[in-house]
């Protein structure tokens, strides 16, 4: 309310408030309100003529009244008037109370933007101001439709105050919020950016935002800004607190502003101009060496100001994910808030050490502080900030520490808040899953989950159990003995009972020697728990005993006795009641051969997409699970080991489906050991149905028709929609040294990729990231290789058709897509696996091709895809003896390419070791004379061969100039490298 003084007059309002003051009881405030509006109301009814003191005094009681929470019906035609007014008091009172009780709908709207555009007309900057916060306060669409057009006009004017500028700022920012259609983007955009070089802090600080949100909408138009952010950003980190007196809150030199600037650079990828990112990469610095210094005040505004420029900065310094030293510095910064006495900062770098566990840089020193994250999931106790703990503790995981940070989890599970037990569970799953080089650790680690939280063991969990027990020959026997030695136990979960039978259905005989666990035992162990537990457990249990009658014909007796009892012959759930009629009549008129054919031994899974993953994602929601979990997930209970496993056969490493189904079991009659084909398989077996995973099994296609099809069909042309689509390459050498990342984005689509390569095979997880809040229809992609191929391959399909080994020369990858859903809801990430198959070295690369529709629109986008022949590196590691004979031997001038070349970005000992590892070498120290230089090694494998390559980089600081040299056997691949690796520095 404004302030009620002598020279307002105002006095019958003060005397209105102190009688509201005064009132004893809640009957005597309404009579002596009562009593006012009818006052009030007769005077407006009244013939006599208000002045303008009057309306604004009657309408200042109507305000009061409704804040007190009272409805006001009246008065508004009143408070409209006053906007007519040149007294300011009467005019900004008119102006209250339209903003705080005049709906956005109101016929009333249009009376009230025509006071509007007469103040906005009188270029009277307080009038003006009023207005504009008018504005910005109702938000109407037909104030937007009015105003959106003039206000731009008004921000960048030459004559405009500073005070104007920055509501016009917020007001257009707030239009755009409610309205984002109806602002128009033409010359001011270029004009508005400009404001980041005012002299009026204030101005600045209002511009940020603007810009920040109408960056986000059209990034291309404010690419500009990114260097003026980065220079006003500068000014302000190194400048003393007395430089910027009027704007530095308790010794922090414009906090807020600093703030916004570090988001809107946020909008965009790092810098590509050097200079510019040397100067950014400063101001980080400094940002960073501030944190470190000792607080100037011992107020909490001090350390609020100062933290809150540090989390900007981490949050700008983790969005770029280029700089390894300030990632790791902000990790070590993130460290010591971990153990901080406030809660807020606890919870803040955990959850921001979360997504830096997702960078390659990063993650080593992460892990560092595993300890004290199992510290806080231990003590905290605010169960946010525990939560927080645990989804470190998921980020941070790898081999190095799989088991220890499961048995944590474990451990904590069992007093853990029950609103998070069901989300440990699946982390649980996945990592037990994921690093689980044991197998036998895996079935421990889940039947173990079952027993602490077996209520919040989701099917998904259980399910997947299945299908790895199934898919991995090697546990089968031990998960038999160790899931009838757990349904022993006098109480067990019924999930457990789940998980007993299934498997003992499946694999019982290779425990069946034993006295102890005889086929009898096995099934009288389970028939014991029968009418202890559901339906659909029951009926799981029932095929579990037909399946005994195949395994196991000497307790067929007494199974069929069991099924032909009234309680299973009539009982009341139809479904069982089916299920015991039908597996009776089986095992009495089939023969044992034909029993065998329809009880046969579970095939192998086919490939698919981890389901636990799925429920974790619909869980946290769109983008809330950590990133680094997707790229090393194997989705067929198959974990890629470490890079430095060497596999038996070296010259000729199995295939990705050959890794997922091993070879010793029996297959379905349409499996085919081919990337081409792995998305088509899929058992059918009874149990499947139980599972509610069947899929239509594969057509057993011909090898040859796979592989021509995608190259020899075209792809149907859209009927409406832009032509071709020029392939985007912007962010492509970004991925020369590193395999994460985001490759493609714009307004609309957000494409991120996450790869991982084992010798001539590879696998990228690609996520379609919907920015909108609408539906993308008919979503679908493909990758198309180069033309080279296709022209290659059609003039020789009648020799191919002849001899198939005449495609080993031809084909250099073979790209398997998966397909997607062609629906992509507003706001969430779709998932596609892209496998690949090197089969002969190559310098073109695959192509992304993504086309949806989105507003009726058909949208095509091509991206090309990171795939380069470094990516089938494998690291080597040899002595200073075994490099330089090597060396030696590759001495011919065709094997060497040398090139020297000027430095494009600083020259940093650190940077340029993790771009040669990132490159896919082996780093090998103290073997060149030079300490300087940086020698390496590695073989790239495909399938056809395998190519055996050294490098040596010279760096020379003082020239800021490299030279490169590489030696291969191959003349082709040592020219591609070297054109790849000199880019990078």
């Amino acid at each position: 309310m404004p302030a009620v003084s002598k020279g307002d007059g105002m006095r019958g309002l003060a005397v209105f408030i102190s009688d509201i003051r005064n009132c004893k009881s809640k009957e005597a405030e309404v009579k002596r309100i009562n009593k006012e509006l009818a006052n009030i109301r007769s005077k407006f009814k009244g013939d006599k003529a208000l002045d303008g003191y009057s309306k604004k005094k009657y309408v200042c009681k109507l305000l009061f009244i409704f804040l007190l929470g009272h409805d006001i019906d009246f008065g508004h035609m009143e408070a409209v008037n006053l906007l007519s007014s040149n007294k300011y008091t009467e005019k900004q009172i008119g102006y209250l109370f339209i903003s705080v009780l005049v709906n956005s709908n109101s016929d009333l709207i249009s009376l009230i933007n025509n006071g509007i555009k007469n103040d906005l007309a009188s270029r009277n900057p307080t009038f003006m101001n009023l207005a504009l916060h008018c504005i910005a306060n109702v938000g109407s669409r037909e104030m937007a439709e009015a105003f959106a057009s003039q206000i731009p006009s008004i921000l960048v004017a030459g004559d405009t105050m500073d005070s104007v500028k920055q509501s016009a700022a917020l007001c257009l920012l707030r239009l755009n919020r409610t309205s984002p259609d109806l602002v128009p983007m033409g010359e001011w955009t270029a004009r508005v950016v400009h404001l980041l070089n005012d002299q009026h802090l204030g101005v600045v600080t209002a511009a940020t935002s603007l810009i920040t949100t109408l960056a986000q909408k059209s990034p291309e138009d404010f690419r500009t800004s990114i260097s003026l952010a980065v220079a006003r950003l500068s000014r302000i980190v190194t400048s003393a607190s007395i430089d910027l007196q009027d704007y530095t809150y308790y010794f922090v030199a414009a906090p807020w502003l600093s703030v916004k600037l570090l988001r809107l650079l946020q909008c965009y990828p790092p810098p590509e101009d050097a200079a510019l990112r040397s100067r950014l990469t400063e101001c980080l610095e400094t940002i960073l060496n501030k944190a470190q210094e000792p607080p100037k005040s011992k107020k909490v505004q001090h350390s609020n100001a100062k933290n809150a420029v540090l989390f900007e900065a981490i949050a700008l310094i983790i969005h770029h994910d280029s700089e390894p030293t300030l990632l790791v510095r902000a990790c070590n910064q993130l460290g010591q808030f971990l153990q901080h006495r406030e809660t807020n900062l606890r919870y803040l770098a955990l959850e921001s050490m979360c997504t830096l566990a997702s960078s390659e840089f990063s993650h080593e020193a992460v892990k560092t502080h595993i300890d004290t994250v199992i510290n806080a999931l231990k003590t905290e106790r605010d169960v946010s900030v525990r939560q927080r703990a645990v989804d470190l503790l998921y980020a941070m995981c790898d081999r190095s520490n799989s088991k220890q940070i499961v048995a944590e989890m474990l451990s904590y599970l069992e007093n853990a808040d029950y609103s998070i037990r069901e989300e440990i569970v699946l982390k649980v799953a996945i990592l037990a899953e994921k690093y689980a080089v044991d197998y036998t650790w895996y079935v421990d680690t889940i039947l173990n989950l079952i027993r602490i939280a077996g209520d919040h063991v989701s099917e998904e969990v259980w399910y997947r159990v299945i299908q790895i027990v199934i898919n991995q020959d090697d546990v089968q026997g031990y998960a038999a003995k160790t899931v009838f030695e757990a349904l022993q136990a006098p109480a067990c979960h019924e999930n457990l009972l789940k998980v007993g039978g299934y498997i003992l259905g499946e694999f019982g005989n290779l425990i069946a020697g034993d006295p102890r666990s005889s086929p009898l035992v096995q099934f009288n162990l389970l028939h014991s728990k029968f009418h202890l537990c559901s339906v659909p457990t029951r009926a799981l249990l029932l095929s579990a005993y037909i399946k005994f009658i195949n395994l196991f014909p000497e307790v067929k007796p007494t199974i069929q006795d069991v099924l032909r009892s009234d309680s299973q012959l009539r009982n009341a759930d139809v479904e069982l009641q089916q299920r015991a009629i039908e597996y009776l009549r089986l095992s009495c008129i089939a023969s044992t051969d034909i029993l065998a054919t329809v009880l046969e031994e579970m095939p192998p899974f086919p490939e698919r997409e981890s389901s636990i993953l799925a429920k974790l994602k619909k869980k946290k929601g769109p983008g809330k699970v950590p990133d680094m979990d997707e790229a090393r997930w194997n989705v067929n209970g198959n974990t890629e080991h470490s890079e430095n496993t060497e596999p038996t056969n070296k010259s000729s490493p199995p295939s990705l489906v050959a890794d997922l189904l091993p070879t010793n079991r029996p297959r379905p009659a349409s499996y085919s050991p081919t990337i081409l084909s792995a998305g088509n398989m899929a058992p059918s077996h009874p149990f499947t149905d139980l599972l509610n995973m069947n899929s239509s099994p594969a057509t057993g296609a011909n090898l040859l028709v796979d592989v021509l099809s995608d190259l020899s069909s075209p792809a149907p042309a859209p009927t409406t929609g832009p032509g071709p689509t020029d392939v985007c390459e912007e962010h492509f050498s970004r991925f020369v040294c590193k395999n994460n990342g985001v490759i493609f984005e714009n307004q609309l689509l957000q494409i991120g990729l996450k790869s991982e390569y084992r010798q001539n095979l590879g696998r990228i997880y690609v996520f379609y990231g919907n920015k909108t809040s609408s539906q993308f229809l008919s979503f679908s992609s493909s990758v198309t290789s180069s033309d080279t191929l296709k022209t290659h391959i059609l003039p020789l399909l009648r020799l191919l058709l002849t001899d198939l080994s005449v495609l080993k020369g031809i084909l250099c990858l073979n790209v398997h897509t998966m397909p997607v859903d062609p629906t992509v809801e507003g706001g969430a990430q779709l998932q596609q696996i892209l496998n690949i198959e090197c089969l002969s070295d190559f310098s073109d690369t695959p192509v992304l091709n993504v086309e949806f529709r989105y507003g009726g629109t058909l949208q095509n986008i091509a991206v090309k895809l990171p795939v380069m022949l470094n990516k089938f590196f494998q690291p080597t590691e040899m002595t200073s003896e075994d490099f330089f004979q090597r060396w030696k031997q590759l001495g011919v001038p065709q094997q060497e390419v040398q090139t020297i070349f000027k430095a494009q970005h600083p020259m940093d000992t650190d940077v340029t070791n993790a771009k040669i590892l990132g490159f896919g070498v082996a780093l090998l120290s103290e073997v060149d004379p030079n300490p300087a230089n940086f020698v390496g090694a590695g073989v790239i494998h495909t399938k056809n061969t395998q190519v055996g390559c050294l490098l040596r980089l010279e760096p020379n600081p003082q020239a800021e100039m490299y030279r490169l040299t590489l030696r291969t056997s191959r003349e082709s691949v040592s020219q591609r490298l070297c054109d790849l690796l000199s880019e990078q520095f």
